[in-house]
């Protein structure tokens, strides 16, 4: 919870007593807060062991049998080289044996890190962590209930408001910056803004493999030098090294392997759609997303053995009555879930998209499509949930209200994760004994209630809780007004950039930066 809802009211009365307020007095040391980044999940299974396994053996089949195409040379050579077979067909195929080669080296339990050690990821088990992604070509305007193209300050905008959000954990590019026409440009301010708005972890990427050098330098700025660059690298490249089905990006690649040359993090990123780009069975298109990413393992690992990688399998969901995307509905949230099981079966940190919503506003249906994926992959213990806030129309609309909104659905949504607590005290009696045998007969004001406020029970910022007449009372908020006000509040308040002030005046004297 932010620093201005630190005031918690408990508005029940009982027995005619008077309502009762508790005040928080400083933020709450990590260990005790309600919720918090990495909670553990894994208690959601959609699939059994058996057919975990048959999932797995049945994308090493179609490793070993179909295989990738349109490798670059370069990824031929390497992957080759390390006992893939290039076919006559143009088609690398992957021997068992080899991919439970790479499989052994690849790395695990990784730290993705970010410019405030406090907010680093330990991508270990079934740790969660909520964050952005995706390329929106749209901001949503919600007051005027319109879309209109994205720009590089939106783009800003929400990395500043997701630094202030305790719910959400990192920050990938989540628009595009519409309004610069270079390619260059865009991906060394898309870099920029993502860096200035959050000191949290930072996905992007690179429209071209020979705009890698050039970020890498305003990487480099950024981290005040290389060698610390390479100690705690901040930045990962979110790489669709993949074009479903079963070929390989070629400049993706390219991208990929400078990128692991230049110590980044790699998401590898599988994104078929069942039905079009995928098979349209949940359990196929999970196959074809395990043996792409698999065949991703092995490309990382011959080239640089343990290199950070994150397995992501990210496939999607067609509404099969049109071929558009549904990425609200329940088969994704399934689909999602699915794919956590997966990575824990390889032991790999492992990411996937939830949180996308159809609705092009922020309203009921984008409520339940948000949430009920989020809740399924947190349960699921997917390590990185990407996309989870501020998603409409499929992916084609990004919305700050709706990032705002998000951070609360997030809140409830690790509350979930983190679960009952049953221990010796929680299933105690004395306090039934006190208060049912010789007290008042409730528990406001008991020393057990107040002390559980704050670490057992998580409180909305902005969702409203009151009582049909206290809201009459207070003016009939409207929860996308609160939101809006938020909103506003925060980036009024926001330092225009959280890079040091020469490394930001250096940067804009070397690039055109838009924001």
């Amino acid at each position: 919870m932010m620093a201005e809802e630190c005031a918690v009211a408990v508005s029940r009365r009982a027995g005619g007593r008077a309502a009762r307020v508790a005040l928080r007095s400083a933020p709450l040391a990590e260990n005790i807060r309600p919720v918090r980044p990495g909670l553990p999940g894994g208690q959601y299974k959609p699939l059994s062991e058996t057919n975990v396994r048959r999932i797995h053996e049945a994308a090493l089949d179609a490793l070993e049998e179909i295989g990738l195409a349109n490798a670059p040379k370069s990824g031929i050579e390497i992957m080759t080289g390390a006992g893939a077979i290039l076919g006559d067909d143009g088609r690398i195929r992957f021997p068992r044996a080899l991919v439970e080669d790479m499989l052994a080296v690849a790395a695990r339990d990784i730290t993705l890190y970010a410019r405030d050690p406090k907010q680093d990821l330990e991508l270990s088990g079934t740790r969660v962590y909520y964050g952005t992604a995706g390329a929106a070509v749209h901001v949503v305007d919600v007051e005027k209930r319109e879309y209109r193209e994205s720009t590089a300050k939106d783009l800003l905008n929400a990395a500043q408001l997701v630094h202030h959000l305790d719910n959400v954990h990192f920050f990938q590019r989540a628009m595009v910056c519409r309004d610069i026409p270079d390619n260059f440009l865009m991906d060394i301010n898309t870099l920029y803004a993502c860096c200035a708005g959050t000191t949290k972890h930072v996905g992007t990427s690179f429209s071209d493999p020979s705009h890698v050098e050039g970020c890498f330098d305003l990487i480099h700025m950024i981290a005040d030098g290389e060698e610390k660059w390479r100690a705690r690298p901040f930045v990962s490249n979110s790489n669709c090294f993949v074009v479903p089905p079963m070929k390989f990006a070629e400049e993706s690649c390219v991208t990929m392997e400078k990128c692991i040359r230049g110590g980044m993090p790699i998401l590898l990123l599988s994104a078929g759609q069942a039905g079009a780009t995928a098979p349209a069975p949940l359990a196929t298109a999970i196959v074809q997303a395990v043996a792409e990413c698999l065949a991703g393992v092995v490309y990382v690992n011959a080239m640089s053995p343990g290199h950070p990688a994150v397995f992501g399998t990210w496939p999607f969901v067609s509404d099969l009555r049109t071929g558009a995307m549904s990425g609200g509905s329940g088969e994704q949230a399934l689909l999602t879930a699915g794919c956590a099981q997966m990575h824990q079966f390889y032991r790999l940190p492992g990411g996937a998209a939830a949180g996308i919503a159809d609705a092009k506003l922020p309203d009921m249906q984008a409520g339940w499509e948000q949430a009920i994926s989020n809740v399924m992959a947190g349960l699921s213990g997917l390590n990185m949930v990407y996309e989870a806030v501020g998603m409409h129309a499929s992916l084609l609309g990004f919305c700050l209200e709706s990032l705002v909104l998000g951070d609360d659905m997030l809140g409830q949504v690790q509350r979930c994760i983190r679960g009952i607590d049953v221990t010796e005290d929680s299933v105690s009696l004395e306090t039934m004994r006190s208060v049912c045998l010789d007290g008042p007969g409730h528990y406001l004001g008991h020393p057990q209630t107040l002390g559980l406020m704050q670490t057992e029970y998580i409180y909305p910022a902005v969702a409203d809780r009151t009582s049909p007449k206290e809201w009459v009372e207070i003016g009939r908020p409207d929860l996308v007004a609160r939101a809006i006000e938020r909103k506003n509040r925060i980036l009024a308040e926001a330092a225009p950039s959280v890079i040091a002030p020469e490394i930001d005046r250096a940067i804009r004297d070397k690039f055109r930066i838009y924001c």
